[in-house]
């Protein structure tokens, strides 16, 4: 058995010699096929993640001037309030005008290039523009002088709780009936700021009988756990998951053509779902274990993810079906 250094080891190899002959390959298979890296890439792989990656990888190791501005560019757009359909309208035409020009692609011959390569470059451009938007989120702290963060605090409560327990004021102990750690709320929050409240009140507002149902799983008297504060790690983790690239692959094969922050709403609620149920497998003997069973599900999350077919589905009894 290779020592766990070797394969790494011989990856970074590999990874130097490929990058070292990638000009010459693709200037000899440019000659052999009279097909562009990129047109290769859009007829030759799947569409979804496997596509997709590709050609955000042939277009970040493009030495092309023109192909480096079109990224800077882009890049920007993204990262900045702009209208959604003048931003999805300026990634189509300036990704795909770019591309044809540079690679000297005629669109009347290769009629199916320009839709295939905008797709990728929608989901791309899309991705980091939903990136930008859920760290705008978490940029923004809670604050308990804002109106609209205390109303939806409040919403949260009542969608968990009901008509079962009214609160006795906005600082109680009541708060840790739905996994708060302590008496007042918005101290939970500093790290993942009003988009770990946020991903909690999508939970409750579009699953609500599942957020019920994983809020009784925490209340049990051996394996229960803080219901909020589990929520919030797991807003850390989708968070992380984002901003690595790793979640990619899910929201590349994303059968939605806009990703929204909904969407990732929606892949948080995935995420607590999976982690309820994993942690009910586990048996965990008590809260001590959180630490180490939520690095064995994000082990498990990322393996998944590594495969370019992932695409994670809600379970019906998430959508209350």
């Amino acid at each position: 058995m290779l020592p766990p250094t070797e394969p790494k080891m011989i990856y970074r190899v590999f990874s130097f010699f490929y990058f070292l002959s990638r000009p010459l390959l693709k200037w000899f298979l440019h000659r052999f096929t009279n097909l562009c890296e990129l047109q290769r890439i859009c007829y030759g792989c799947p569409p979804g993640a496997t596509r997709t990656k590709k050609v955000q990888m042939s277009l970040e190791l493009s030495r092309r001037l023109p192909i480096k501005k079109l990224l800077h560019i882009l890049n920007e757009l993204v990262s900045n309030d702009v209208d959604e359909t003048f931003l999805r309208r300026e990634i189509q035409t300036r990704a795909v005008g770019t591309v044809l020009q540079v690679k000297k692609i005629n669109p009347k011959v290769h009629i199916d290039f320009p839709r295939t390569f905008g797709t990728c470059a929608e989901k791309i451009w899309g991705y980091k523009r939903l990136y930008f938007m859920v760290e705008k989120l978490r940029a923004t702290q809670y604050d308990r002088e804002e109106p609209e963060h205390e109303a939806k605090l409040m919403a949260l409560w009542k969608l968990l709780v009901g008509n079962e327990m009214q609160l006795t004021g906005r600082i109680t102990d009541q708060w840790q009936h739905i996994g708060f750690q302590g008496d007042d709320p918005s101290t939970d929050f500093r790290g993942m700021g009003v988009l770990g409240l946020d991903n909690l009140l999508f939970l409750a507002q579009n699953y609500n009988g599942t957020a019920r149902h994983l809020l009784s799983h925490s209340h049990h008297p051996k394996h229960g756990y803080f219901f909020a504060i589990v929520g919030i790690n797991l807003t850390s983790m989708a968070y992380h998951l984002l901003k690595s690239g790793s979640a990619r692959t899910h929201f590349y094969n994303h059968p939605q053509h806009h990703l929204t922050v909904d969407t990732f709403h929606q892949f948080y609620c995935y995420l607590f779902y999976e982690f309820d149920r994993y942690w009910v497998e586990c048996k965990p003997k008590n809260i001590m274990d959180f630490s180490y069973i939520q690095r064995r599900f994000e082990e498990n999350i990322v393996k998944l993810l590594s495969n370019d077919g992932c695409c994670f589905k809600m379970n019906l009894s998430v959508e209350d079906v």
